[in-house]
Parts: structure tokens; sequence; C-alpha cells
């Protein structure tokens, strides 16, 4: 596949792997993570994933409660136009 990809993933079950990342997210990894579970803490949010200076995707939470869980590589970051709660997180089976 594509090296670049990311893509929110469905899971009913997930295992915390660090503490939780909060407030205004700037090009963060959030501890190398390849599952990052988002919560938006604010309105509106626009979340954005890079590979260095490069952006692969953007995706808007639309509410304070509204939450998104991203795979992406370890290099990449993640940014967010307003406060969210960031946490990496592994796939539950």
């Amino acid at each position: 596949g594509n090296t670049n990809n990311f893509k929110e993933i469905e899971m009913g079950t997930f295992i915390l792997k660090g503490t939780a990342v909060a407030g205004t997210l700037s090009d963060n990894t959030i501890g190398n993570a390849h599952f990052v579970r988002i919560v938006a803490t604010a309105g509106t949010n626009t979340i954005t994933v890079k590979d260095g200076s490069t952006t692969l995707g953007t995706t808007l939470l639309h509410s304070a409660g509204d939450e998104i869980t991203i795979e992406k590589h370890a290099k990449h970051t993640i940014s967010s136009s307003g406060a969210v709660s960031a946490t990496a997180v592994g796939v539950g089976h």
C-alpha cells in the first residue's frame, strides 16, 4: 500500500498506550503512535495529519465530544485547530 496513507478506523475496544495529550496540537507525533484516538474538547476542530511539511489529509470534528481514531505512521504528525484530547491506542481484538 501507499506509505503515506492514513485512515479512520472503527473499533469498539482499544488499548491505551500512553497519557492523553491535551490542548491544541501542533505537529505532534503523539509518542510516535500508529493509532491515535482524538476527542474534541472545544467546538469545530480541523485535524491535520502531516509527513514533515506535507499535509496528508484533514478531517473535521464538528463539536466538543466528537471523536475519531486515526491510523498513521509513527513519524507522521497531528495538528488541531482547537482544543482536543489525543491518546495513543492499540487496536483491541
